[in-house]
């Protein structure tokens, strides 16, 4: 009996195994390419980012077999997470972790990265146009539907240039980027609309405020590998990122009230982004104020990791994840 309830226990739990565990992998490998980033002004630091990368391809790993048994054995629930206004947005964040794969191997592997980042561009525009089809006129969404998680879509558009700018797809990645920044402007208008004019976001949904650093900080990264260059434009965009991490911060006395939950990882990809962005243009300008931001912001994202792993561990222990909402 005690054996059959196991079982039936298990069973459940890979019905209720969310897409959104697909936020871990990218804030895991945005902890990476951190730790790469920092390695001109951080030497030491740089051998940190190979260990990362392997508990991320792990990590990867396991949420991909977990999510594809989920898929074979219980197709509905699958549908469902697909039909629901909130989940389905974090699909992408599939692909965006395959073309932060291909990051991580370049330019060594180059091989290697071209391979995830052909596989990560393909499904992101196969799932950025399902996507946004139904948001025009498929399915009737309601004000209180709309969050920061839907710019994830809009973020996965700007990853593509980073692997792809340096693989030689030059148009490619201009393409998705062009769509990406339209979109994001676009979503940036709703999700304010709604935060100012509309409900709350709601307690749970809070941590996903993070996700507004993300696109300009992204797409900064994108910029730079596409020109080569800090012009007026790339400084727009990672000074925007900085200002959103700004009023996220004064919202932060509202995320220390509330129960860990896995939406509490869409606080680490974001951060990441702009950690990368702020080395990355303390390169490219010889910057030191921009590195010590970097540093600064490097230290809190480790934080924010190591917090999140051991939280979610215990989480699993206690059988508080994959449950049904």
């Amino acid at each position: 009996m005690a054996d059959t309830e196991t079982t039936a226990d298990n069973d459940s739990r890979l019905m209720h195994f969310p897409i959104t565990f697909y936020a871990v992998t990218m804030g895991l490998f945005g902890l990476t390419l951190a730790f790469y980033s920092a390695g001109s002004a951080l030497e030491w630091i740089s051998p940190l980012g190979n260990a990362t990368l392997i508990a991320s391809l792990i990590v990867f790993a396991l949420i991909t077999v977990l999510f594809i048994a989920k898929s074979v054995i219980y197709p509905a629930a699958l549908k469902a997470e697909w039909n629901h206004p909130i989940r389905v947005t974090f699909f992408p964040a599939i692909s965006i972790s395959l073309m932060l794969i291909a990051v991580c191997f370049l330019p060594k592997y180059a091989g290697i990265a071209n391979m995830f980042w052909l596989a990560g561009v393909v499904l992101q525009g196969i799932l950025t146009l399902s996507i946004i089809s139904r948001w025009i006129g498929h399915k009737p969404f309601e004000y209180s539907h709309i969050n920061p998680a839907w710019f994830i879509p809009a973020v996965g558009n700007v990853v593509v240039p980073i692997a792809g700018a340096q693989l030689g797809y030059i148009e490619v990645s201009w393409l998705f980027l062009s769509g990406g920044l339209l979109f994001w402007i676009v979503l940036l208008t709703l999700v304010l609309n709604r935060m100012i004019f509309h409900t709350p976001i709601p307690g749970k949904m809070l941590p996903t405020l993070v996700i507004m650093i993300a696109p300009p900080a992204v797409a900064f990264i994108a910029y730079i590998q596409l020109t080569a260059e800090v012009d007026n434009f790339a400084r727009i965009l990672l000074n925007l990122g900085y200002v959103f991490f700004l009023i996220v911060l004064t919202q932060t006395p509202g995320l220390f009230k509330l129960a860990f939950s896995m939406s509490f990882w869409a606080l680490s990809f974001p951060v990441a982004s702009l950690t990368i962005g702020s080395f990355h243009y303390a390169t490219l300008t010889g910057s030191q104020a921009h590195e010590t931001v970097g540093i600064l912001l490097l230290a809190l994202l480790t934080a924010i990791i190591v917090f999140l792993v051991l939280r979610t561990i215990i989480a699993i222990l206690k059988g508080q994840v994959c449950k049904p909402e």
